[in-house]
C-alpha cells in the first residue's frame, strides 16, 4: 500500500511538472521563432512571473524519487547522466535569462539565451526519458553501465516529440495570454507544433517495441485502459486543432487550445503508466524492487504530503494573481 501511494505521488509531482513547466519552456522555445522583439518580450514576460514555481515540481519530483526508490534514483542519475547534467544547467541559465531580461530590458541577448536554454532543457528532459527504454547494467545494485550506454536514436526520437509538445503547449499559452497578432500567430503555428508532436508521437508508440522496454498489453483490462487514454489524447489534440485558428477573441477560442492539449499530454503519460507498471527500469528493475524501506517512505511520505498543497496554492496564487491577457494588439518593434 506504501509503494503504490508512493508511486502515485511521483506521477502527481511528474504530471504536474510536465504541464506547467511544459508550457513554461514552450513559450521559451517558442520564443526562437519569433522576429519581432517586443512579442518575444511579451512572451517572455508572460512566464517571468511563475516559472519559479512551475518548476518546484521538479524538486519534489526528485525527492519524492529519492526517497522513495532509491535504487531507481541511483541507477536513473547516472544511466542518464549527461541529458541530466544538460537539463539542469539549462535550467539555471534560464532562471538568470528570465530574471535578467525583466530587470534590465530590452536585454536582446538575456531574451536568446532565455529561449536556447528552453530548446536545450525540453529536448533534454525528452532524451532522458528516451533512456528509460534502455537496459540498465546492474551487479548487484551497482550500476556498472557508462554515461553514453543509454543514448540510441529512440532517445533522439523521444526528445523532439517532448520538444515539439512542449512548443504546442507554449503557443496554446501564448493565445491564452496575448492579443493582435501575437495571438493569431500563436494560433498558426500552435497547429504546426500540434500536428508534428501528434506525428512524432505516433512514432515513438509504433517504434517503442523495439527497445528493451515494448509496451505491456498482454492483458485485456490493461489493453482497454491504454487503448481509452489514447482515445482522450486524441480528442484533446483535435480540440487544440480545431479551435488554435479560431480568430475570433472569446473565452472558448483562447482556453481550449490550451486545455485540450493538457489533456493529451496527461492522457498520454498515463497511457504509457499503464502499458508500462510496474517497471521502472528495463529489464528488471521493479517499483516494488526499488523501493525503499518502509519506514522512510512514511516519514518522506508526509513530508512530501504537507509541502504539496502550499506549492499547488502558490501555483493558483501566481495564475490567478496575474490573470488575464497582455496588451499586445498594438506590440511591434
Amino acid at each position: 500500500m506504501t509503494t503504490t501511494l508512493w508511486a502515485a505521488t511521483v506521477l502527481v509531482c511528474l504530471l504536474m511538472y510536465v504541464v506547467l513547466d511544459g508550457y513554461d519552456l514552450g513559450v521559451g522555445v517558442a520564443t526562437l521563432f519569433e522576429r519581432d522583439p517586443a512579442h518575444r518580450r511579451h512572451m517572455l514576460e508572460s512566464v517571468a512571473v511563475g516559472w519559479d514555481g512551475n518548476e518546484t515540481w521538479l524538486i519534489l519530483l526528485g525527492v519524492a524519487l529519492w526517497a522513495g526508490f532509491p535504487l531507481a534514483f541511483g541507477t536513473l542519475l547516472p544511466h542518464a547522466y549527461l541529458p541530466m547534467t544538460v537539463l539542469l544547467f539549462s535550467l539555471v541559465v534560464r532562471g538568470v535569462s528570465v530574471e535578467m531580461a525583466s530587470q534590465t530590458p530590452p536585454a536582446p541577448h538575456w531574451t536568446n539565451a532565455f529561449g536556447v536554454a528552453s530548446l536545450l532543457a525540453a529536448f533534454a528532459q525528452g532524451f532522458a526519458l528516451g533512456t528509460l527504454t534502455s537496459a540498465v547494467h546492474l551487479r548487484g545494485d551497482v550500476y556498472t553501465g557508462s554515461a553514453f550506454g543509454a543514448f540510441s536514436w529512440f532517445c533522439v526520437l523521444s526528445g523532439l516529440t517532448v520538444t515539439a509538445a512542449y512548443t504546442a503547449l507554449g503557443y496554446a499559452y501564448t493565445k491564452h495570454k496575448s492579443s493582435g497578432s501575437l495571438r493569431e500567430s500563436a494560433g498558426r503555428r500552435g497547429v504546426v507544433a500540434t500536428v508534428a508532436g501528434g506525428v512524432l508521437l505516433v512514432l515513438v508508440l509504433v517504434t517503442v517495441d523495439t527497445t528493451a522496454a515494448p509496451l505491456n498489453l498482454d492483458s485485456p483490462g490493461r489493453a482497454f485502459a491504454f487503448a481509452v487514454l489514447l482515445l482522450f489524447a486524441a480528442g484533446g489534440a483535435a480540440t487544440s486543432l480545431v479551435t488554435f485558428p479560431w480568430k475570433r477573441q472569446s473565452g472558448a477560442a483562447d482556453t481550449l487550445p490550451l486545455g485540450g492539449l493538457v489533456i493529451a499530454t496527461v492522457s498520454v503519460f498515463l497511457a504509457l503508466g499503464v502499458a508500462r507498471y510496474p517497471v521502472l527500469l528495463p529489464p528488471g528493475l521493479t517499483v516494488d524492487s526499488a523501493a525503499g524501506p518502509h519506514s522512510t517512505m512514511v516519514f518522506i511520505l508526509v513530508g512530501i504530503g504537507l509541502n504539496m498543497p502550499p506549492v499547488l496554492a502558490y501555483n493558483v496564487f501566481a495564475h490567478r494573481a496575474f490573470a488575464g491577457k497582455h496588451d499586445t494588439a498594438g506590440a511591434h518593434s
